[in-house]
């Protein structure tokens, strides 16, 4: 048990740290290419982050989960024979698919902007997902490898390939940046050409990482190797058709966000333009990226801990101990509302001091921000609700319902943008993932026969927390502005570590005093807060 505890803290903590570093380095990024060439950026990443979601969101479990099997069963000939196959499969497929986006960026960037296109042209749109595609070559086989090393238990290949690909990525595109603005004195868009091919640099150096690890774990290996019983001979066939069936739905929950994202994509300008609305301001860079980037914050607060849980899921659903299975789903969705709907609340009301410190004062910036930060909820709920379908083995459902919740999206996308603009765009993500979440939970009532009225009263209190914590904070933002203004970073800084302090010792203690933390959290939290009177 400890091996398996220690291994996925290796793997979250190697991942939150990846994700914090993909959100800070947009600060400078910004600040080098300016906002009116930001979005170029997100018109190349979202068609490669939806393609690179089918081809590897599913890979790295899948192939741990087959490794692990036939190891378990004393066949390491079988993990080893999938290895040489799946690696020479993902760099053909990975080429394939390099190929393809290549070809299709043209059409792909027409069906992006519309014809009365003011901020970027199509040359523009094109190259850069033509840049972006040559990751597609790497990063297909490096995803098998970390699933494979993932098999034997052994996390620390995938944690540390994910940071070192995210450092090397970051450094090159900061680096590749900067020098062309402020050394050579090149356009921000060209810079945004090297920026988007740093996705496959970065790519390079996570594999120069699995290599390291395979040298040095190859010896062990093989003697696991030499030592096997006698192989079950499974061919490969029958291996790829085991290894879609644990990959597929891992699959709909990596591309979910990416096809949101995707619909606007496609749909934005053109509802824009057919309103007869042409915006000065690339008001699809600000939703899909700088804000989004953000929203995505309170996010990674929360999934890791509830994720945590799933296993516990699978393990008590297998052995028909529903007790406690209903006491691990409660505790699930307490969870997910506890850490993240405070977080939502508090950068929401600091929604113009967060847009400052990492990009700039924009009017129109922080108030896109503060409109999408409530679908963070959403983002949280919908991985949860649809990994506690796969632990009940209901997976069918998560394709249904989130297919249901895109078709929704693409329905509503449209009208809404041309009365609402970007709120319209946000309203229809915000109606799509609603209908999905609800689903899904619908599908977890009906086949655990779950119900709890206690969850539904806690979660009642913490809205109510959350109420008191904003009336807080709002009258600490009101005292504030008769003192610090937000004329510079450093001052929206001193905004926010003032009012997010103030903000969550308050949430913080009128959880503790009512006793729903303890309650959430377990027996270790409560040891600590007897000490302090609670």
């Amino acid at each position: 048990m400890s091996t398996l505890i220690k291994g996925t803290a290796i793997l979250t903590l190697g991942l939150f740290l990846s994700k914090v570093l993909g959100v800070i380095y947009i600060i400078p990024f910004y600040s080098l290419v300016g906002e009116e060439n930001i979005g170029l950026y997100q018109y190349a990443y979202i068609p490669y982050n939806l393609m690179l979601a089918v081809a590897i969101s599913g890979a790295p479990l899948a192939f741990s989960k087959f490794v692990a099997k036939y190891n378990s069963l004393g066949d390491y000939e079988t993990g080893r024979r999938l290895l040489r196959s799946g690696i020479l499969t993902m760099m053909v497929t990975g080429f394939l698919g390099f190929l393809l986006m290549y070809a299709l960026a043209e059409p792909l960037a027409r069906m992006t902007i519309s014809e009365k296109e003011e901020i970027y042209s199509l040359e523009d749109v094109t190259s850069a997902i033509k840049w972006v595609s040559f990751a597609l070559i790497v990063v297909p086989f490096m995803s098998l490898w970390r699933g494979f090393f993932q098999g034997y238990n052994y996390m620390m290949p995938t944690a540390v390939s994910q940071l070192i690909e995210q450092l090397v990525r970051i450094i090159f595109l900061l680096g590749s940046a900067y020098i062309i603005i402020e050394v050579i004195g090149g356009s921000a868009k060209t810079a945004i050409q090297f920026a988007v091919l740093s996705a496959a640099v970065g790519a390079v150096g996570g594999v120069l990482v699995l290599f390291y690890y395979w040298k040095k774990k190859k010896p062990e290996y093989n003697e696991l190797r030499q030592n096997s019983i006698q192989s079950y001979d499974v061919g490969l066939r029958d291996m790829y058709r085991e290894i879609l069936s644990y990959a597929l739905p891992i699959v709909f929950l990596g591309v979910a966000n990416p096809l949101f994202q995707f619909v606007d994509l496609l749909t934005f300008n053109r509802a824009m333009d057919a309103a007869g609305n042409i915006p000065e301001t690339d008001l699809l860079g600000i939703l899909n990226l700088t804000a989004h980037k953000l929203v995505l914050i309170p996010v990674m607060l929360a999934t890791g801990f509830s994720m945590a849980l799933i296993p516990l899921i699978t393990k008590y659903f297998t052995l028909n101990e529903h007790k406690s299975l209903t006491r691990t789903l409660d505790q699930s969705f307490q969870m997910i509302i506890f850490l993240t709907l405070p977080a939502v609340v508090g950068m929401t009301l600091l929604s113009d001091e967060l847009y400052h410190i990492f990009y700039e004062q924009s009017e129109i910036g922080s108030e896109i921000l503060s409109h999408y930060l409530p679908a963070a909820i959403l983002f949280a709920l919908f991985p949860v609700t649809a990994s506690i379908l796969q632990g009940i083995n209901q997976q069918k459902w998560i394709v249904l319902n989130l297919m249901i919740g895109l078709l929704l999206k693409l329905s509503l996308n449209i009208p809404l943008i041309k009365v609402f603009e970007t709120d319209g765009a946000i309203a229809a993500t915000i109606i799509g993932y609603s209908v999905a979440i609800a689903m899904n939970i619908g599908v977890i009532m009906v086949t655990m026969n779950y119900r709890s009225s206690m969850v539904v009263r806690r979660i009642m209190l913490i809205l109510l927390m959350n109420v008191v914590m904003a009336a807080v904070v709002l009258l600490t933002l009101a005292g504030l502005d008769l003192f610090i203004g937000m004329d510079t970073k450093i001052q929206s800084i001193i905004r926010m570590l003032i009012v997010g302090g103030i903000g969550g010792a308050v949430y913080g203690f009128i959880s503790l005093r009512t006793g729903i933390a303890q309650k959430i959290f377990g027996e270790r939290l409560t040891k600590y807060t007897r000490k302090f009177g609670f």
